[in-house]
């Protein structure tokens, strides 16, 4: 699921939030002038199929999942982290290994019940002990505990500077979701968001209604959401077009002009957190010799296909971090793109040669269940053919695309069209991509170079942001060098909005969306 789950121009796997409880310490319930009886209708891509948060949501689930629960902290307008029910950002001790938070004294469950600081060190806690797919996240903590009612102490192992980002976690009330952990995920999920849930109906609805005794200092403006899963696109965007829904998720690249012309109807973008790109097996076959690999981007212009299968929904991406990142992060996005290769056919006929590639050589491409994906697949494939061998795109579904992505058997794959969207920090992007730690479990190019495993470590664990960033560069520089990826794209985060819906903002973190209520954003619905 890590690099998995996605829609045909949407994210993957992640963990964060909504809401909107900011910094409030005491008094009621929230108050909203604009709060009515209106339901936002929402089109999503794909079918949630669980929503408890201690055992990994896809993106789909967090769509809905996102709504009902808080979080320690989410997300600012940007990828800042900000408190939601902690009362400020955490107290940092012990050489950056002690985490001190404190929570605000008034929030509640759905239930009535207090959320207590128990119920947040169960949260991080329970993850590790059932091993859940979020084990390899919080296996840094070493201990988490409730020093009093509100106040939450975490000890790490190690100093991990991507520590806030994972405290962006949600919290879940320990007592309802111990006493029955498959209705807690699928019938009765209980949360302390401005949404609480009221039902779902697999494969055609999930309804939440607002929660009115909400402990946040703001209501949510409408009265509801229905997410209504449409999965093959066109439908989706003929509803929208109808007004069957206000809202939909992700416009595909070749209906986005549809959309974009739809009268009383707007596009809402912003650039993900995201990275989709072409993975070598450096383990085994042919693409373990660098000449290979250099010989296959001089085969194919992964311009023109961008170019041709992605725009407008996406970005030409050129390294393993995102455009937001990039910048953030002040990265060397020039150098970068003067690494990938023109094409040019015979100069990869040429390295094919010089590497002993067997005349009979047939390349491996798996893909997930997406065109997009698939299309990038088939440029590989076809330049690979032009330059005089064999070469066939076998798409997955997504189970047999995990199990079999990151073996490293030459037998399963020479090469792989995967995405990664989670935490808005380097390290989720470079440890889990390209660090040996991360092989057979997020990753399958098992690239060996010490010091590229060096530097990785070290900016996982140093707390300079400026050495960070010199020991990323660095790696980064090597791995593009050594055709280890080839960076393919990046999603715009798009939603399709009819004009009755204002307020309506995209946030870059995928999973935040659709933001209905924020500290910045409150979104209403005019009938």
């Amino acid at each position: 699921m890590l690099a998995g789950c996605t829609s045909d121009s949407g994210s993957e796997t992640t963990t964060e939030g909504d809401g909107g409880g900011g910094t409030t310490t005491s008094g009621g319930t929230g108050t909203s002038s604009g709060s009515s009886d209106a339901t936002i209708n929402i089109g999503q891509s794909l079918n949630p199929v669980r929503f408890d948060p201690i055992t990994q949501l896809s993106n789909p689930d967090a769509l809905v999942a996102n709504r009902v629960f808080s979080q320690l902290y989410t997300y600012g307008e940007g990828t800042d982290v900000v408190p939601n029910l902690a009362t400020s950002m955490p107290t940092i001790e012990r050489d950056n290994t002690r985490y001190v938070v404190e929570i605000v004294d008034n929030a509640m469950f759905h239930n009535g019940d207090p959320v207590t600081a128990e119920d947040v060190a169960y949260s991080f806690r329970a993850p590790i002990e059932e091993e859940t797919p979020l084990l390899g996240i919080f296996s840094v903590i070493d201990s988490v505990e409730a020093i009093d009612e509100t106040t939450v102490q975490f000890d790490l192992s190690n100093p991990y500077a991507m520590f806030q980002h994972v405290l962006t976690h949600q919290v879940v009330p320990e007592a309802v979701r111990e006493e029955d952990k498959e209705a807690f995920s699928t019938q009765q999920p209980i949360g302390s968001g401005p949404f609480k849930f009221v039902e779902w109906e697999e494969s055609n609805y999930v309804t939440l209604e607002r929660w009115d005794d909400y402990w946040g200092d703001e209501l949510p403006n409408v009265a509801g959401v229905e997410f209504t899963p449409i999965t093959e696109s066109t439908t989706r965007v003929t509803n929208l077009r109808t007004g069957d829904v206000d809202v939909i998720e992700t416009i595909p690249p070749r209906l986005w002009d549809t959309v974009e012309s739809t009268e009383d109807t707007s596009i809402s973008e912003i650039e993900s957190v995201g990275y989709f790109y072409v993975a070598f097996n450096c383990n085994e076959g042919p693409t373990a010799d660098k000449r290979v690999r250099e010989a296959i981007d001089y085969s194919f212009s992964m311009d023109d296909a961008v170019d041709r299968y992605i725009d407008p929904a996406g970005l030409r991406q050129y390294g393993p971090l995102p455009g937001p990142m990039v910048e953030e992060w002040d990265m060397p996005l020039e150098e970068w793109m003067e690494i990938p290769n023109d094409k040019d056919v015979e100069q990869a006929t040429a390295l094919f040669e010089e590497a002993g590639v067997p005349a009979d050589w047939d390349a491996k491409i798996i893909v997930p269940p997406d065109d997009n994906r698939e299309n990038i697949g088939l440029s590989i494939a076809n330049g690979i053919k032009e330059a005089g061998y064999e070469a066939h795109v076998e798409r997955l579904d997504w189970g047999a695309m995990l199990s079999r992505a990151y073996t490293g058997n030459a037998s399963d794959y020479n090469i792989y069209v995967l995405g990664w969207v989670r935490y808005p920090d380097p390290d989720d992007f470079i440890y889990n991509l390209f660090h040996e730690d991360s092989e057979g479990v997020n990753q399958g190019v098992y690239y060996r170079n010490d010091e590229v495993m060096e530097q990785i470590q070290g900016a996982r664990e140093s707390t300079d942001r400026d050495e960070r960033q010199q020991l990323y560069q660095s790696a980064i520089s090597t791995l593009l060098e050594e055709k280890v990826h080839l960076p393919a794209f990046n999603y715009k985060n798009s939603y399709g909005v009819k004009s009755a819906v204002s307020d309506f903002q995209v946030h870059p973190v995928s999973p935040q969306n659709p933001r209905l209520l924020t500290d910045y954003n409150n979104v209403s619905v005019d009938r």
